[in-house]
């Protein structure tokens, strides 16, 4: 992904976002309910605005993550694996699937994105100054641990593959010269 890029692909998430609300039919609050059946009609409706707040802010973390890269001119590296989030967004098969589930299907798309982003702040510097251990830990609960376990390799996964490429490319750098 090349930074010209990052705003055709926060647009087409922001779509993915739109049509999912738009077919939601109160799914999310159905999902809400399945995993937290103890819960008030009150508690539900609350922790459904919250999840909705927490996908919608998805996009604009990423778009801030794709700038702090490119001022810190770490874009080869952070552009590849914001990639992976936002194509996880897009893409129609994932774990929990926003075409059939409406906006319970980007919970975990967030997750992903946030857990990636969560794996940059671990540097010194952090990439961005956020903290995504209350999102993570409120899209955990909603996600179930299998999920979320889930989640948590696809992000390291995503990790290792740019620094799989990041070292091609080195190599390949070597044996032009």
């Amino acid at each position: 992904m090349k930074l010209d890029d990052v705003q055709t692909v926060l647009e087409d998430i922001q779509a993915v976002i739109a049509s999912a609300k738009e077919r939601d039919e109160g799914k999310l609050e159905e999902f809400v309910r399945r995993v937290s059946p103890s819960s008030s009609d009150e508690e539900v409706a609350e922790a459904a605005a919250v999840a909705v707040e927490v996908v919608e802010m998805a996009p604009v973390v990423l778009a801030c993550a794709a700038q702090a890269a490119e001022e810190r001119q770490l874009e080869v590296v952070v552009l590849p694996v914001l990639e992976h989030a936002a194509r996880y967004f897009v893409n129609p098969v994932d774990l929990i699937p926003e075409m059939t589930q409406g906006l319970a299907g980007l919970l975990d798309d967030t997750y992903l994105a946030f857990r990636i982003l969560e794996n940059f702040n671990y540097g010194s510097p952090p990439l961005m100054d956020v903290d995504f251990m209350e999102p993570l830990r409120f899209l955990r609960r909603l996600l179930g641990q299998a999920i979320s376990d889930k989640l948590d390799e696809a992000s390291l996964f995503a990790l290792q593959d740019v620094s799989t490429q990041v070292n091609r490319a080195w190599a390949g750098l070597g044996r032009d010269s």
